[in-house]
């Protein structure tokens, strides 16, 4: 398959190439928008840059309704982002490169950054997206020009900065189930050196589900962020850009539906759920017995960018400091009973400082270096109602400090006018501490030796040529090596022996596209690539034969990832816009030998515990393989007024889930519409939008904390309404 697929992706180049030479502009002059980013830390045409790189603008995101990171997933190929067992926990998943962990503790294999400062911690990346300018999904690893380390890629939101003339707006969205947003921003000069601007957002309503007992509803938001800028700009060759953002959530939680499966009598309606909390566990939480699953989190932070332009390059420095207090209530049983109830009571604080060095003279050699420092600070308390399941609660708690600093740079040299040789490198020194972890059973804990630590010491890096075959076709060739932390497994556990630390995992990244323009009209990129997987962080057992199985995160000695991805833009006629996108993926395990816990047995002699081991090499790594999407939107003139019809739609394949066929994923396809009026050049827009306008009945995830219940989260039905805005 993958030779196919590379060899498919060698025509298309060639074909590409042929179609530049044969240039030929459309009758009626429809042409591609040429797209600027900054994938590279500096403003290039995305045609120009030699990765696998997705890109949004923020009115794309807008119009389709994306508000949250998770909802990239529909919108690029190749990218999955499940939230574990439904709740604030995401797992990121870009090319079959992720990480199943529902702890808050262990780092990502998907960077997500906001303006260049990165988002270490998961779960602090789940608030609401408001006034992006655009979104950059980067597929591969990523390290020599970023200042974390990832094995996956990289999601780069760039937001709108402060403007040289006052301007203002307003955006506001009514749907189905009373859900409501209301967004605006005002920006402009203070000064002759000054301007700064200020957005908001709010999100409020949008209950969908119910309990299928009472009738309660479930599922309403209620967030509201902010955030604040100022830019000063007091000489050409100096500028400083401050940035103060926050936000609180306090929205219901996902409530989860129990799903028909033999041994379980499932809920017959797609929007059912149940919860119910014990007043022992209640009064532990700090909650009421008659809450409901809900979150109560606030963030704050912000950032100092200061850029200053000398006579040879321009140096860089971004400071940043972040919080998070995330309280979170969930019903994991999807019942009034408490067989597993989870209450999430986490402080996360993140300091970071990057400082770096780019050339200003790009011909023929550009190049940047800088440092990177972080310091991650996190306290948790993991509350678990098991009173009627297994007869306890257990509080888990414990603390994590994480220190890291490395050293990076990537150089591109024109060895000719159209051949261009990559190198860049990256050293990381990262320490992870692990600080009094206990599970604790009525005030006593399980364990007392609680402290553990681990540390990085490994570089990555990129080697890649690229060749400008014709004017408009760019070929490229890269190898990487990506690096992901170790960590810790802190899950409620009986035995000291589940937080030892896993290894870090190293991917060497292989992969070859193209890039063409092959009309002014028409645009088609390809990649295609093959990842060599060593240490791959999974969900395992290790065995202690005093104690006997111990499920926790261990490593896959080797695995392997290949695929591809295919992106068109296509404007036939003028105001008519065709996007499509296709993306393909397997994985196996190479070499893998675990623990079979099931053949667990004490010798009745010495009392001691052996098993058989389970070789699972050969063995699917369990992602869906196929991602396909597309968009397709005409534009067209009704006397003074401009018309726009779109729709998008996406295809997601089967999950295949490790604990068995009661929680595979179905494929699932989802489709949205909308239709807006605005005078021409005018200030206002109105529009009617619908979301999953078919209304599948899909699940995001499926699980089960234990076997009493097994549990899916179901992803939102068919929803409309109607959006209006004004910008001057």
């Amino acid at each position: 398959m993958i030779k196919r697929f590379l060899i498919g992706t060698a025509a298309g180049a060639i074909l590409a190439s042929f179609a530049a030479g044969a240039w030929a502009e459309t009758a009626d002059g429809a042409v591609l928008e040429e797209l600027i980013v900054t994938a590279q830390r500096r403003e290039q045409s995305a045609q120009d840059v030699g990765v696998a790189l997705s890109v949004l603008s923020g009115d794309q995101l807008a119009a389709r309704g994306v508000t949250n990171v998770n909802q990239l997933q529909y919108q690029t190929p190749s990218l999955e982002v499940v939230p574990a067992f439904g709740g604030g926990q995401p797992q990121f998943r870009l090319r079959g490169v992720g990480f199943d962990d529902y702890a808050t503790n262990n780092t990502p294999t998907v960077g997500v950054y906001v303006d260049e400062v990165a988002y270490p911690v998961p779960a602090a990346t789940q608030g609401v997206l408001f006034d992006v300018a655009r979104v950059e999904v980067l597929r591969g690893p990523q390290g020599t020009l970023y200042g974390r380390n990832t094995t996956g890629g990289a999601i780069n939101f760039i937001t709108n900065r402060p403007t040289d003339k006052l301007s203002a707006g307003i955006d506001t969205e009514y749907g189905r189930y009373g859900a409501a947003k209301v967004e605006g921003y005002i920006s402009g000069p203070l000064s002759a050196t000054l301007k700064g601007r200020l957005s908001a957002v709010t999100e409020q309503g949008g209950a969908w589900q119910k309990n299928r007992v009472t009738g309660e509803k479930l599922g309403d938001a209620d967030r509201i962020a902010a955030r604040g800028q100022l830019e000063w700009t007091p000489t050409d060759t100096f500028d400083v850009l401050l940035n103060a953002h926050g936000g609180r959530d306090e929205s219901d939680g996902q409530g989860l539906h129990l799903l028909n499966v033999p041994g379980q009598t499932g809920d017959s309606r797609y929007n059912a759920t149940g919860w119910g909390f014990s007043p022992t566990f209640a009064a532990l939480a700090g909650v009421g017995t008659e809450a409901k699953p809900s979150r109560d989190n606030t963030s704050a932070g912000g950032s100092v960018t200061v850029g200053w332009t000398l006579p040879f390059a321009k140096l860089t420095s971004i400071t940043a400091y972040d919080q998070l207090k995330r309280r979170e209530l969930n019903d994991w049983d999807a019942k009034a009973s408490s067989e597993s109830d989870t209450f999430w009571h986490s402080d996360v604080e993140v300091f970071s400082q990057e400082v770096r060095l780019a050339s200003k003279d790009k011909d023929p050699l550009d190049w940047v270096t800088g440092v990177y420092y972080s310091k991650q600070k996190l306290d948790e308390v993991f509350l678990t109602d098991f009173s009627q399941s297994l007869g306890f609660i257990t509080n888990t708690s414990y603390g994590q400090d994480v220190e890291s600093i490395s050293g990076f740079g990537q150089g591109e040299y024109k060895i000719t006018p159209r051949l261009k040789a990559i190198l860049g490198l990256r050293y990381e020194h990262e320490k992870r501490e692990l600080i009094d972890f206990s599970t604790k059973i009525g005030g006593a804990p399980l364990f007392t030796d609680g402290d553990r630590e681990t540390s990085l010491n490994e570089w990555s890096g990129k080697a890649g040529v690229e060749f400008q075959a014709a004017d408009k076709v760019l070929l490229y060739a890269n190898v990487s090596r990506g690096v992901k932390s170790g960590g810790f497994t802190v899950y409620n556990s009986p035995q000291a022996r589940q937080i030892d630390a896993f290894k870090p995992e190293i991917l060497v990244a292989y992969e070859v596209g193209f890039k063409g323009d092959l009309a002014r009209n028409l645009r088609l990129n390809g990649s295609a690539f093959y990842y060599d997987y060593k240490d791959q962080q999974v969900l395992g057992v290790v065995f202690n034969p005093q104690r006997g199985a111990i499920g926790r995160i261990t490593n896959a000695r080797k695995s392997e990832i290949y695929g591809g991805e295919l992106e068109l833009q296509w404007t036939p006629v003028q105001g008519l816009q065709i996007n499509q996108t296709l993306g393909y993926k397997k994985g196996k395990y190479t070499d893998y030998v675990d623990i079979d816990p099931t053949t667990a047995v004490r010798d009745p002699v010495t009392g001691l515990w052996s098993a058989q081991t389970t070789d699972k090499s050969g063995q699917d790594l369990g992602f869906p393989k196929l991602s396909y999407g597309g968009s397709i939107s005409y534009s067209w003139s009704v006397g003074d007024f401009d018309l726009q019809a779109a729709t998008d739609y996406s295809y997601r394949d089967k999950l295949t889930s490790f604990l068995g066929e009661d929680f595979n994923v179905d494929s699932y396809w989802l489709a949205n519409a909308n239709l807006t009026i605005q005078p021409k050049d005018g200030p206002w827009l109105l529009g009617l939008w619908g979301r999953n306008i078919f209304n599948e009945k899909y699940d995001v995830t499926r699980n089960y904390f234990l076997l009493s219940s097994k549990i899916g989260a179901a992803g939102r039905p068919a929803t409309y309404g109607v959006r209006a805005s004004y910008a001057f």
